[in-house]
């Protein structure tokens, strides 16, 4: 694996992304459950602590205990002529930890996943944003997403001797979320998926999420403020082990962390952030325990509370 001189811009982003982890790990409300005066030393010792006190959403909003190290334009060498470029994020601790690999959307790229990677990895979970060509074919990108699950799979030492192969995760916002499934279908040797607010227009998607077979969270906009195109078929054509729950007045673009909003953006800090404590909620969930039921738990006062909506589940 080479890796390859990040130049200047993206050294640039990731500053501001460490800025940003700081400024809203001081500003946001601290945890209630006592993680940060925990200070673990492994991912192990995290994961006992969580899973030992009251599952809570919002104790994931800031950042988490460990130290991050990151390793812009990794260059994936999935063959002799194919190579995949990848932002890696690499918690601190010294025993081995899942790896969560995220995906962008149409017309996005794995900087706009920054945020959310390094947020996933202070958290202990290894997080890895890759590159795919951001306008398709999705189809074609699930199938390459499958291949570099069962490469890392095969070859974790070849990102980290610390990664644990067996807990691979899958996230993919908007149409990457459809990428997402496809690898699933395929048989990629992940333990399951988290969807952003997914999308897809393509017609053989449904034949694809009948034969997923592992578990699958979807996260979603508000549909009232934005619908994600084809959003509904994933939880009508999954066969089971799926859920799906929204966030109250969110946008579409809010499933994403790019740091950045513009008057052409509907997507705004607070709603992002509450995307992100939702997806470590559910990546955590996942690792520690191989399905969703940790995170469904934590959302249950802030689905009372009307934040989090439209919980469903099979």
């Amino acid at each position: 694996m080479t890796v390859i001189t990040a130049v200047a811009v993206r050294r640039s982003f990731l500053l501001l992304a460490i800025a940003w982890l700081t400024l809203i790990g001081g500003c946001a409300r601290m945890p209630s459950t006592g993680v940060t005066a925990l200070k673990p030393a492994t991912f192990s010792e995290l994961e006992g602590y969580l899973l030992a006190h009251q599952a809570d959403v919002d104790q994931f909003r800031v950042r988490g205990p460990f130290m991050v190290t990151t390793h812009n334009d990794y260059e994936l060498r999935l063959s002799a002529s194919e190579r995949i470029a990848a932002d890696l994020y690499l918690a601190a601790p010294a025993d081995k930890a899942p790896l969560v690999i995220l995906l962008h959307g149409h017309g996005n790229s794995k900087a706009d996943h920054a945020y959310q990677a390094m947020h996933l990895a202070t958290w202990g979970m290894h997080s890895l944003a890759l590159q795919l060509p951001n306008n398709g074919p999705w189809i074609r990108n699930g199938r390459t997403l499958a291949r570099i699950v069962d490469l890392i799979q095969r070859r974790p030492e070849m990102l980290d001797s610390r990664i644990d192969a067996k807990k691979i995760i899958l996230v993919g916002h908007s149409f990457g979320g459809a990428s997402v499934a496809v690898a699933l279908a395929v048989g990629a040797a992940a333990a399951g998926g988290i969807l952003l607010d997914p999308a897809t227009a393509d017609k053989g998607l449904p034949g694809f999420s009948r034969k997923v077979d592992k578990p699958v969270l979807v996260l979603g906009a508000d549909e009232e403020v934005s619908s994600a195109r084809g959003r509904g078929s994933f939880y009508r054509y999954i066969r089971n082990g799926i859920a799906e729950i929204s966030i109250r007045g969110a946008a579409h673009e809010d499933a994403q962390f790019a740091l950045e909003t513009g008057t052409e953006s509907a997507a705004t800090e607070e709603q992002q952030i509450t995307f992100v404590s939702a997806l470590t909620a559910a990546a955590f969930s996942l690792a520690a325990t191989g399905r969703f039921d940790y995170a469904w738990a934590s959302f249950g006062d802030t689905t009372k509370n009307e934040r989090f909506i439209n919980p469903r589940k099979k």
